[in-house]
Formats: structure tokens, sequence, C-alpha cells
């Protein structure tokens, strides 16, 4: 299960992204929601990334919940070969992850603009 903030608007948009690349292999769910079934993550953890949760205990927040959620993907992505095997990619990729979690808005507006017809 992927957990996300429903009042994101740059959220939604990648979670619509992702549900249709991955389909039903992934459940998704606001943490607005979430958070009861799940009351050991804090608030405030859930109001600034992702978070990837498995039954068998696995819990991931960030760009490593992104990144093993394209492990369920229907089709696999290039980028997954830069996971494995480039080294260095993943620091790099969570500081990243952080950067724009703390931009929300700002890339949204970025997103819109960009993708606009």
């Amino acid at each position: 299960m992927l957990i996300f903030d429903g009042d994101c608007h740059f959220c939604m948009g990648w979670i619509a992204r992702w549900k249709q690349s991955t389909g039903a292999n992934v459940d998704y769910a606001p943490f607005q929601e979430a958070s009861v079934r799940f009351p050991e993550i804090p608030q405030a953890a859930y109001e600034s990334s992702v978070h990837w949760l498995e039954p068998n205990g696995v819990h991931l927040s960030g760009a490593d919940a992104v990144f093993r959620l394209f492990d369920f993907a229907q089709e696999k992505r290039p980028i997954l070969e830069l996971v494995t095997y480039l080294p260095g990619f993943m620091p790099l990729a969570r500081i990243a992850y952080r950067f724009v979690a703390t931009r929300r808005s700002f890339f949204s507006g970025l997103t819109r603009a960009l993708t606009a017809h």
C-alpha cells in the first residue's frame, strides 16, 4: 500500500499516474483515511512524504517508497536499473525527493503549466 497526502494536488497528480502504471498491483490510500489504520506513523511523517507499507512489516518512505512502488509497475521502468546499478543514485534520489516534497506547491504549478494542453 502506498499512503499519500490526499490534500496535495501535486501528490494526487502523481498518484493518478502511478495507478495507471501499477494497475491492481498496488493499493493507494490518503493518509487522512489510512492514519487510523496505521497510528504508529506520526502525523508529521504522513504530511512530509509518501509511505509504502507491506503486509510483512516493511515500511519505506519518501524516495525509497517511490522506487519500491516501481517494482510493482506493469511495465518495468529503466530507472530501476539506475537504482540497482548506479552507485550513489539513491542518496541523490532521496535529496531530490526532499527538495521537491518541501516545495510541492511550486512543483504542482510547474507540472500543471508543463502539461497543459
